[in-house]
């Protein structure tokens, strides 16, 4: 009998034993999750400051139409962006599902705060209301430098894909890219043409080079420049027609801000004047109104820049 008693009391501490390593793995296990939860963040550094955003965010706001296209492009959805003016290849956006926030330069900031996102994104049109925007949610600003397009085109997709777990899809995304725009690059310059680009406003026109917001038709693509020494500005260099002629482009890129801002096309009847149909360009049937939904609104995006290269390689 004794020798039974003496194993009970074995036994009982064995249990009791293995209860206390059970919840001693279970309180390891429980901080393990937590190390995991914390790791799943991403701080992001920018002009503004830091914005630390919870991986996979799922209610996202989009005030940058590059973004809201490589967003689209990669699978990943969108609760709330600006409808006022969205370009046409993402007219799906304007649908009643997404949530209406004003416009790119006035943003509805109380139905913003009532949605309560994970995450806004935000560029250079609303950069001076960055403060407003982190009141509300980790607010993402995308920064864009035109004189090194590329790098900063990829950064921003790198960073997008590391947010939302695609880093895998954007890789793939920004080699078949790189590739297109090899081959581009190749072409415009066996062309040996010169192009000058011009965003025409109401009447008025402005003229855009190499490092300017829309100097990739130079950098990134190839073509060649009317006009090396265009002033960079983010407005462009303001021009008269007796300039155009004078430069001569063999191609004239023509972007029409009226239509990126809603108005009518009205570009075609202000730009082909007496003096442009002096210019090779006029001569040879090479006066390409761009699209400036894509051009003026969108830029920078996985999806816009692949309309770009398609305009200027019909171009050639």
């Amino acid at each position: 009998m004794k020798k039974w008693s003496l194993f009970g009391i074995i036994f009982s501490i064995i249990l009791v034993l293995a209860a206390c390593g059970g919840a001693k793995e279970t309180s390891e296990s429980e901080k393990t999750s937590g190390s995991k939860s914390t790791a799943e963040k991403v701080t992001i550094k920018h002009k503004y400051g830091e914005t630390v955003v919870k991986k996979n965010p799922k209610k996202v706001v989009v005030f940058d139409f590059g973004i809201l296209d490589t967003l689209d492009e990669l699978g990943v959805e969108v609760a709330g962006l600006p409808q006022a003016t969205i370009p046409d290849y993402l007219k799906k956006y304007g649908d009643k599902k997404y949530t209406n926030l004003g416009s790119l330069k006035e943003p509805d900031f109380e139905a913003i705060h009532a949605m309560k996102p994970d995450v806004i994104f935000i560029s250079t049109r609303q950069a001076e209301l960055y403060d407003q925007f982190a009141e509300i949610a980790p607010t993402v600003y995308i920064e864009f430098d035109y004189n090194k397009y590329m790098d900063s085109f990829e950064k921003n997709m790198n960073l997008v894909g590391e947010i939302f777990g695609k880093e895998d899809q954007v890789a793939g995304e920004l080699k078949e890219v790189k590739a297109d725009i090899e081959a581009l690059n190749k072409k415009a310059k066996a062309a040996n043409q010169k192009g000058l680009i011009l965003l025409a406003n109401e009447g008025q026109i402005s003229a855009y080079g190499p490092s300017s917001r829309f100097g990739l038709v130079h950098d990134v693509f190839g073509f060649g420049a009317a006009d090396e020494k265009i002033e960079v500005s983010t407005h462009g260099q303001v021009v008269t027609f007796e300039y155009v002629m004078e430069k001569n482009p063999d191609v004239l890129f023509v972007i029409d801000r009226n239509v990126a801002v809603g108005g009518d096309a009205g570009a075609k009847k202000v730009v082909e004047n007496e003096l442009v149909e002096k210019t090779n360009a006029y001569k040879n049937n090479k006066i390409i109104y761009l699209d400036a939904n894509t051009w003026y609104l969108s830029g920078g995006g996985l999806k816009s820049i692949k309309l770009m290269a398609e305009e200027i390689e019909a171009a050639l």
